[in-house]
């Protein structure tokens, strides 16, 4: 969905830093890319990239959680139980400064409570707008050229994009974002 909306974005004139993990697809072409590896190089990558965007689109599915310790070698196999500790990973929209001069859309990831699951983190973690969609479904959303999502906003009423080729929802996203982020980023200043 990242590439799709970064595609998107280039499509309709706009500059762009996609910062991205390991994928099996190609960059599109006229955007900076940006390598990460981990949950922290993420964190540092978006800091970084803040100080000077008017739109942060933060997509990536980055997991909760990461291993306490990391080994250097391979971990030989044992017939006894073995336990593996996690700890949270950094929160990088939370982090994100309270007051700033950039439109900030997160996305919702979620197997339940869909409505109610975006409309908490909208708020909690302080964003202008958020994306959620249902990833219990295998016929879309990851692992899937399809998508349906619905878009939650601070003041307005809900957005829903039926089920479509990620590409278009993107084309459908930068749209709604470059409306939105105007209207806002306007009041802010």
């Amino acid at each position: 969905m990242g590439y799709a909306i970064a595609e998107a974005a280039i499509a309709a004139g706009h500059d762009v830093k996609l910062i991205s993990g390991p994928a099996s697809i190609a960059a599109p072409d006229g955007v900076e890319f940006i390598s990460i590896v981990t949950s922290d190089e993420l964190y540092d990558a978006v800091h970084r990239a803040v100080r000077d965007c008017d739109v942060l689109v933060m997509c990536a599915a980055v997991s909760d959680f990461k291993p306490a310790t990391v080994e250097r070698q391979k971990i030989p196999k044992r017939k006894t139980a073995f336990a593996l500790e996690l700890i949270p990973t950094r929160d990088i929209l939370a982090s994100l400064p309270k007051k700033r001069n950039y439109f900030v859309v997160g996305f919702a990831a979620e197997t339940h409570e869909l409505e109610a699951n975006a409309r908490k983190k909208l708020l909690a973690k302080n964003c202008d707008m958020i994306v959620a969609n249902d990833v219990s479904r295998s016929d879309s959303g990851m692992e899937s050229d399809e998508n349906e999502v619905t878009i939650f906003f601070r003041e307005d009423v809900p957005k829903k994009i039926s089920r479509a080729p990620k590409k278009n929802i993107a084309r459908e996203l930068v749209k709604i974002i470059s409306k939105m982020s105007e209207k806002c980023l306007t009041k802010k200043s």
